[in-house]
């Protein structure tokens, strides 16, 4: 079973929720005595807090008892999917996806609308169009409702590349997304890069749930990282971290939009790849990858490999991570064959511990970036936060 740590001191009570709702989440159903041996809370603690959850409408324990040794059969316990809700914004250069899931993930509305290179005041018009059509159509207690995560392409407010670059969102450098969109809306509202909210969508949803620290390397239209280390995602100062498409890994190579050359992007992403088989990248969808000549896009590889080994031991070298996770809205199969081709690994400081296990490849495809916005709020609400302990 996968473990979490708490703590039985008193002023961490809201840490010591958390950390029995993370425990539940993780392992779908455990009784009160298995979540105080997974958390190390005292199995008093662990009662008091389960009765709370379960009388607050979190925690369920309608499952069938379980058979086992003396005494009464223990009840499990499981997360209760209508205790709470959240909504995930996906917004790139072609389209508009919006997602409303419950705690446990599952997508209870989805509309997907094609836009060609959004601009803000009718792009957010449409968004306030659409959330008050699900609001009529979905049957929930909107009182559940956590809040709205909002994913776009980065870099967020970085001279040069935040307004210029065919890779980020133009006209949007002075916007605030996230106050429009929660007076707009009445809940709170957090806008996050895409491979951020991809590796926290990977890590509620995806094989990432039982890692603590991991690198997930996202292919979009550029390239980006999402960074989770002890449990916690790294942003950086201005949301900018795991901004790894920039990262010069041929000098004097392909010009980038940036101003340098040889940047892995150019080389690792949707647009290089459009670029490889010969589509317009100004209009063309990650699907329209599978219908190319097999051959342009095994050319894109063979382009490809070199700077991906750089960028995963570059990830492995810093970060120490368990793995390196490789996923994005590229199509599934061209993902698959991208990491065939990324063997033999450089050694790294995880050669040694994670033979095997270095690359992995998770979620992708078009909904990937909604799913991990939609877990935002879930995340800020309920992953355990060891800050609180220092306090």
């Amino acid at each position: 079973m996968i473990t979490t740590s708490g703590t039985n001191l008193e002023h961490a009570r809201a840490h010591n929720r958390r950390v029995v709702i993370e425990a539940i989440r993780l392992n779908g159903e455990l009784t009160r005595a298995e979540i105080a041996r997974l958390t190390s809370l005292t199995p008093q603690t662990v009662s008091n807090i389960a009765t709370e959850l379960e009388q607050a409408g979190i925690l369920s324990s309608h499952l069938p008892r379980r058979a086992g040794g003396r005494g009464q059969p223990a009840t499990p316990l499981t997360l209760n999917p209508d205790s709470a809700y959240s909504i995930g914004i996906h917004l790139d250069h072609q389209s508009l996806l919006i997602v409303l899931v419950d705690l446990t993930g599952t997508v209870r509305f989805r509309h997907q609308i094609p836009i060609q290179k959004p601009q803000p005041e009718p792009t957010l018009a449409l968004i306030d169009h659409i959330l008050q059509e699900m609001r009529q159509q979905v049957k929930i207690d909107w009182r559940k409702m956590l809040g709205v995560g909002v994913v776009m392409p980065g870099p967020f407010g970085v001279e040069g590349i935040s307004s210029q670059g065919p890779t980020t969102l133009h006209g949007w450098d002075n916007i605030d997304i996230e106050a429009r969109l929660s007076v707009s809306t009445g809940w709170p509202v957090t806008l996050e890069n895409d491979a951020t909210v991809a590796a926290i969508g990977e890590r509620f949803h995806g094989i990432a749930k039982q890692l603590s620290s991991f690198v997930y390397l996202y292919i979009g239209t550029g390239l980006g990282a999402g960074i989770f280390t002890d449990g916690r995602i790294y942003t950086g100062h201005a949301h900018n971290a795991g901004e790894v498409g920039h990262i010069v890994v041929q000098p004097g190579g392909r010009e980038c939009y940036c101003g340098n050359k040889g940047c892995l992007e150019r080389y690792v992403s949707l647009q290089a790849a459009y670029e490889a088989c010969g589509l317009d990248p100004t209009s063309a969808m990650p699907e329209d990858l599978l219908s190319v000549d097999e051959t342009l896009f095994d050319k894109w590889l063979d382009t490809a490999v070199e700077p991906a080994l750089q960028a995963i031991n570059i990830m492995e070298c810093v970060f120490d991570a368990q793995t390196v996770i490789i996923g994005g809205t590229m199509p599934k199969p061209l993902v698959e064959k991208l990491i065939k081709r990324l063997t033999p690994l450089y050694s790294s400081v995880r050669s040694r511990y994670a033979q095997g296990t270095r690359i992995r490849i998770g979620m992708s495809g078009s909904d990937t970036p909604a799913l991990g916005a939609a877990a935002l709020p879930i995340f800020d609400e309920f992953n355990p936060q060891y800050e609180v302990l220092l306090k």
